[in-house]
């Protein structure tokens, strides 16, 4: 309880984890609403115009909510982690002002106009409305992303006298590696959030016989894009994320999969539990030769186990990176398994009549915000003990003048207030759904009599 930077880095944590619900959904439905209102545009087919007017509310919502719970996360710079700003502001500071200045300031100034702009715009500076949102949205997901790799595989920086960083190579920083792959995969897995959220809604709205047009344009678009974007979370990026941990974290990549020991044909596990304290993975099931091939391209690789590395450069918390690693994985699979069933359907004519997969789509839209979020933990968790990896350690980079208990007093502020956030939140998304794309089209019923009915 006396730890600051325990208080320090959870309170962080919660707030990074309860902003990024609203981004990825935001940045997933982005693209929708440029093809939804590029489609209108060409071919003057009005239920796109429908679906792209009724999504832009939702987008609305999420990115005023977004910013809100964002301000608290960036305050925590100067308020939690002064010391850290100190050393590596010269560095982050850069691409902060820059997703700020740039990328944050052009999606904001567009997402008024798309929201409430339709009429005034008219078609075609409607549509280039909806492009600056969008590439201002992944525009700012990139340069924060960069923000993070520089964290995870510093480059482009010069130490000055003092022992602080600064930026050496602006070129090299921008374009590290790690930050390409990450934003790649990052992106992806926001497509996946987005495509399942307006599926959700789609089947929703058959469930219920409701809206048929639009729900039938939701499930097709849906399922198609949603297919794409979990295939492509799995396979080039994830084969990527995973290459890339391997090549410059190779204890993080051990921890994740709870190898101990060092040798060739390095399985996955599939199922286990991490003994730490016995080094072993209890209860296992695993794939021989596939850690192998996802980190080195080859079944024979020889992928060293944690016993290859000093202890103080292990993760912190191997068993909670364990997990988060496997839930993220596991959920990846199940959605490609789960879109490409729902894809079989549509392609023979049955996904709308195919009420247990309609359900089964309607209630999974939670799950990729779950993936998301520990795939982030395993980010974070993985660079743990470090704040910058082999440059600068968590437990320096606190504001050891803010006490543990003023921490957790603002924490317990912070959480009360987002809750209330989320509830009206939650709120005013489920009356637009429930009001539907067109009112003119509701169904009077109940949602439970309009489901029950069918």
């Amino acid at each position: 309880m006396d730890d600051a930077a325990l208080w320090h880095r959870l309170q962080f944590a919660f707030t990074i984890t309860y902003h990024y619900l609203f981004p990825q959904l935001t940045m997933g439905l982005a693209w929708f609403l440029v093809y939804w209102k590029w489609r209108a545009l060409r071919t003057g087919d009005e239920r796109c115009n429908t679906a792209a007017r009724f999504w832009a509310k939702i987008f609305g919502l999420n990115f005023a909510v977004g910013v809100v719970t964002g301000i608290p996360m960036e305050f925590q710079f100067g308020t939690n982690w002064s010391n850290f700003s100190k050393h590596s502001g010269g560095v982050i500071g850069q691409t902060l002002a820059m997703e700020g200045m740039f990328a944050f300031l052009l999606e904001s100034a567009f997402v008024g106009a798309l929201v409430f702009g339709e009429k005034r715009l008219g078609p075609r500076k409607h549509f280039v409305a909806a492009v600056a949102v969008a590439v201002g949205s992944w525009l700012s997901a990139y340069f924060i992303l960069v923000t993070n790799a520089f964290m995870q595989h510093p480059v482009g920086y010069v130490v000055a006298a003092d022992g602080t960083l600064g930026i050496g190579d602006l070129g090299a920083y921008l374009l590290n590696p790690w930050a390409l792959v990450q934003f790649a995969h990052n992106q992806a897995a926001a497509l996946v959030t987005g495509t399942f959220a307006v599926t959700a809604v789609g089947a929703f709205y058959s469930l219920r016989g409701s809206h048929r047009d639009q729900a039938r344009l939701y499930l097709t678009h849906g399922t198609v894009a949603g297919l794409a974007a979990a295939v492509l979370v799995a396979f080039p990026t994830g084969d990527l994320q995973a290459k890339i941990v391997a090549r410059y974290q190779e204890p993080v990549l051990a921890a994740m999969e709870g190898r101990f020991e060092t040798g060739p044909m390095a399985e996955i596990t599939i199922i286990g539990q991490p003994n730490v304290k016995e080094r072993r993975i209890d209860n296992p099931i695993k794939i021989p030769g596939m850690l192998s091939f996802l980190a080195y391209g080859t079944f024979h690789g020889d992928v060293r186990g944690l016993d290859g590395f000093p202890p103080d450069t292990w993760p912190t918390n191997i068993e909670l990176l364990y997990y988060a690693f496997h839930v993220m994985a596991g959920l990846g699979t199940i959605f490609i398994a789960v879109i490409g069933v729902a894809n079989l359907q549509r392609l023979r004519g049955h996904l709308e009549t195919s009420r247990a997969l309609l359900w089964v789509l309607m209630l999974a839209f939670p799950f990729p915000f779950i993936a998301n979020t520990a795939g982030w933990m395993t980010t974070e968790l993985g660079r743990q003990p470090w704040l910058i990896y082999g440059l600068f350690r968590t437990q320096d980079g606190y504001s050891d003048v803010v006490s543990s208990g003023d921490v957790l007093f603002t924490l317990i502020g912070v959480a009360g207030l987002y809750f209330v956030l989320g509830l009206l939140y939650l709120y005013m998304v489920g009356r637009e759904i429930l009001h539907g794309p067109d009112a003119r089209h509701v169904d009077p019923q109940p949602v439970s009599a309009g489901v029950a009915n069918g």
